[in-house]
């Protein structure tokens, strides 16, 4: 059995314990999507959203990409964002990096990746604005993680200088949003940074035209 057939029969297995535990389960699901949270995570391929929050299917809108970034010319993130906080009406926007991540290491070394130099830049531009934090820290490692836990702060930051969100703060007081590291080595989640509808006028002279 090749790669490809096994996910299907995987599938099959998982759609058919689903039905028996719950036979209604997904004509329920099918009909509505009222999830309370957006989930901006890294693409890395051992940080699902749904698995490590313990939540179903459909409790959490999920957009993911390398490092977890939150890039203003993105059209698909500001989408994603725009759907989640006017339509689906989100209390929380998450944006979880995770310890270790391959993207910010990268964004760490002079090397050429191609096309991805272009998606690392906004990384390279976090450790340009905490150089001296960084390299002050002894290893190597140290100096990644604390740049994932910059990177997420920033990418926060980030978001709350869109006008999607400022419009909703404004408008409707939510949502929340919060900055998070998941860790690999023992599967916990550790939170970095929020901030809250009330500080609107904290970020308001950052107010974008998107």
């Amino acid at each position: 059995m090749n790669s490809i057939d096994k996910l299907f029969l995987e599938n099959k297995a998982w759609a058919s314990e689903r039905r028996k535990d719950d036979p209604s389960y997904f004509k329920r699901l099918s009909t509505i999507q009222t999830p309370e949270f957006l989930w901006i995570g890294c693409s890395d391929s051992r940080v699902p959203a749904n698995e490590i929050t313990g939540t179903d299917p459909g409790e959490i809108f999920v957009h993911r990409n390398i490092a977890n970034l939150v890039v203003h010319t993105d059209l698909n993130l500001l989408s994603v964002l725009a759907y989640a906080v006017n339509h689906l009406k989100v209390k929380h926007v998450i944006v979880c990096g995770h310890y270790g991540c391959g993207g910010v290491k990268a964004a760490l070394t002079q090397h050429n990746y191609g096309v991805i130099n272009k998606w690392l830049r906004s990384i390279k531009d976090v450790k340009r604005l905490h150089l001296t934090e960084i390299e002050h820290l002894p290893t190597e490692m140290e100096q990644l993680n604390r740049l994932v836990e910059l990177n997420v702060e920033e990418q926060v930051i980030n978001l709350a200088k869109t006008s999607i969100i400022q419009s909703a703060w404004k408008n409707a007081y939510a949502p929340t949003l919060h900055g998070w590291v998941y860790n690999l080595e023992d599967g916990l989640l550790h939170k970095i940074h929020e901030i809250k509808p009330h500080q609107l006028a904290d970020h308001l002279y950052c107010y974008d035209n998107l």
